[in-house]
């Protein structure tokens, strides 16, 4: 890792908070999340920004965009999970608070994240699923609407938390250990800090909020990467080509079994947008279902 930071937006003495942002070719989003946590709740003297950027072609304008605001460090190996771990090497704060550069956090996320930290060793938030219009959804809108950064689920049923609204105090992220590369990096990292002991906990009021995918190909191209990194996480288990093999089985079905949440939700506005939600879930478990198929042939084989 190449890790050159530049300093901006100095306080004087360490701060309490350090807010990690990674970052890669998306000025338009950082400025975005930037105005945001500048506008936090939580006392500006007690955090810092840094921004850990992967290699930004327009550096003279990603500079002047980050000056004044927060730290800037530059981090040569590729992927979001090393950019934290270049951004955490170099805060200075007691506590850790990661977020997406195309994240948009409330007003009030900083504050809760951080408070929670008293009843639980890790910490992650809710995510608001973003779209422009609510009455004119595209079919992928309206499935992420019902399906998308539900993290909720993510903590008290799966265990994980999201690396986007995460919080742990610098000493379990220490012990624990930085972000992996190549694998789904949020679970592992999870799992590995609960592993050792720590507790995970959710906190609702952390709210920030993601654009939702728009178009089929930004969601298969999504679940195309997950499906890769999964199968890394579920490889390195014994027996784990076997369970890959039987949970994807089992995708197809999911789809039944997970249409009452279409139906029920409150993120939709009408038929349409229900019966379109169910098309991309239907079309998606089965997409999913011969993608894995492909992953464990040539990946199983390997």
């Amino acid at each position: 890792m190449c890790a050159k930071p530049q300093v901006g937006a100095a306080v004087s003495i360490a701060p309490e908070v350090s807010v990690i942002v990674p970052h890669y070719r998306d000025l338009r989003a950082l400025d975005r999340c930037l105005q945001l946590i500048e506008g936090q709740s939580f006392p500006r003297n007690d955090f810092e920004i840094v921004v850990a950027d992967n290699g930004t072609p327009e550096r003279a304008e990603l500079e002047a965009l980050v000056r004044g605001r927060g730290r800037l460090v530059f981090v040569g190996d590729r992927g979001a999970g090393p950019a934290r771990n270049g951004g955490a090497a170099v805060a200075r704060g007691r506590i850790l608070a990661f977020t997406d550069s195309d994240c948009q956090p409330e007003p009030g996320w900083l504050a809760a994240g951080v408070s929670a930290l008293a009843h639980y060793d890790f910490v992650g938030g809710h995510v608001k699923v973003l779209v422009a219009d609510p009455k004119q959804l595209t079919a992928t809108e309206s499935f992420e609407r019902v399906f998308a950064f539900d993290f909720k689920t993510y903590i008290t049923r799966k265990g994980f938390t999201g690396a986007g609204n995460l919080f742990c105090p610098r000493s379990v992220f220490e012990r624990v250990g930085g972000f992996r590369a190549g694998v789904s990096e949020d679970v592992d990292w999870s799992r590995r800090a609960r592993a050792l002991g720590y507790r995970l906990g959710y906190e609702p009021r952390a709210i920030v909020g993601h654009p939702a995918r728009r178009s089929w190909e930004e969601l298969t191209g999504k679940w195309r990467r997950v499906n890769r990194e999964t199968y890394h996480l579920s490889a390195a288990k014994f027996g784990g080509n076997v369970l890959w093999l039987l949970r994807t089985c089992l995708l197809p079905a999911s789809a039944v079994a997970h249409s009452p949440r279409v139906l029920l939700s409150r993120e939709l506005d009408g038929s349409a947008q229900r019966l379109a939600a169910l098309c991309v879930l239907y079309r998606i478990r089965l997409w999913r279902f011969r993608d894995s198929l492909r992953v464990l042939a040539t990946r199983g084989s390997n």
